[in-house]
């Protein structure tokens, strides 16, 4: 018996709520959650099984690692005193974003797989949609503070205004407020949160052909997508400039001394700070990666509809989720006083790295501290 036949699904699966009497990758939507569902979604067929099982295998993966990963960071960082800075709390509010999208996310889909389609009520497809795009934001915004933060650092150095725990926690709450604020307009009927077309997660609408249903999309798209990848590309163009240009100040500074390189406490603290900004990078490039499908399938959804298969969904999904693995594993393998932690109170987990161990552990890591330091 073919797995894409009606007698597989009626012997294996749930009972069909398809009011158009087609075999398609609706049949299985119970019936509470089919006025949710886009017209779009009744002309594909199921898809196949093994679809499901990679999803559920690629999340058990991911949401171990994420929940793992971020619970592992935000208690060393908290439980370390010499990490307890106001550059490292916009660090654990990245981690704390990043472990509950994965702990409300991860769960919910591992029982949709399991179903083949969205068996949470109408509801909870509302609460996923909602808290997916409130810790993404959070996310993606987390970024961008910690992206100025080397910006001031590493480009303004001892002129720019140190950043304080008031500050960092003014920003922090800021972004949490702001990306509630975005959250919440689609359930009061400016878009909406509905079943994605794989069935097995929920998200903002770009199906409903409004402009009102549109104008949400734009608008959140730019917030959350488009401004912050500009910002980060403007403040990485200055970042490399300036480490460019120090770099090649003291490659002159030695050729006058006569000697192959300046060991000095300064060249080292701006090593340190250099290095930082390139995990700031990688970090942020590993972000762009892991929203630009989610970006692109909600505007193939407006301006290509045909294009949008629910095979095409899952990408987003994948993608969008894995970013919250992404960011534990770069701080704890490049910080150098988080990798020094733990390996003081986790040895098992510790990574030793050679040439990054040369840095003294009271390298500057803040600009605060730098900024006392100088």
């Amino acid at each position: 018996m073919s797995w894409n036949s009606p007698a597989y699904a009626e012997a294996t699966s749930l009972p069909s709520t398809n009011p158009f009497g087609n075999f398609t990758v609706v049949d299985l939507a119970p019936k509470e959650i089919l006025h949710m569902v886009d017209p779009h979604w009744y002309q594909f067929p199921p898809l196949n099984p093994l679809w499901y099982g990679l999803l559920m295998l690629w999340m058990i993966i991911m949401g171990t690692m994420s929940l793992a990963g971020n619970f592992i960071v935000i208690w060393v960082f908290m439980n370390t005193k010499s990490l307890r800075t106001p550059a490292n709390l916009l660090v654990v509010n990245l981690a704390v974003s990043d472990f509950f999208m994965m702990f409300t996310m991860f769960p919910p889909m591992l029982v949709t797989c399991y179903w083949q389609t969205w068996t949470l009520g109408a509801f909870f497809c509302e609460m996923y949609g909602f808290l997916g795009s409130l810790f993404g934001c959070v996310s993606i915004w987390s970024m961008v503070w910690i992206t100025l933060d080397r910006y001031n650092v590493i480009v303004k150095g001892v002129s720019g205004e140190p950043l304080t725990s008031s500050g960092a926690m003014a920003r922090i709450g800021g972004t949490w407020a702001t990306a509630l604020a975005w959250c919440l307009p689609p359930f009061f009927g400016w878009n909406r949160y509905v079943p994605e077309g794989n069935m097995t997660a929920c998200g903002t609408d770009y199906l409903t052909d409004t402009q009102l249903s549109k104008s949400y999309l734009y608008i959140y798209s730019i917030w959350v997508y488009i401004f912050p990848l500009f910002l980060n590309i403007y403040l990485y163009s200055h970042i490399i400039s300036a480490v460019a240009s120090h770099e090649k100040q003291m490659r002159e500074q030695a050729k006058k001394m006569g000697v192959k390189s300046l060991r000095s406490e300064e060249s080292q603290k701006t090593s340190a700070e250099c290095r930082l900004a390139k995990v700031a990078l990688m970090t942020v490039s590993l972000w762009f990666i892991a929203w630009t499908p989610y970006f692109v399938t909600n505007y193939a959804g407006m301006f290509a509809k045909h294009t949008v298969s629910p095979l095409y969904t899952i990408w987003g999904s994948v993608f969008a989720k894995a970013n919250a693995v992404y960011n534990p594993i770069v701080y704890a393998i490049s910080h150098p006083k988080y990798r020094a932690a733990l390996e003081k109170k986790l040895p098992c987990l510790s990574c030793q790295t050679e040439g990054h161990d040369n840095i003294s552990s009271e390298t500057s890591a803040t600009a605060p501290e730098k900024s006392e330091s100088s």
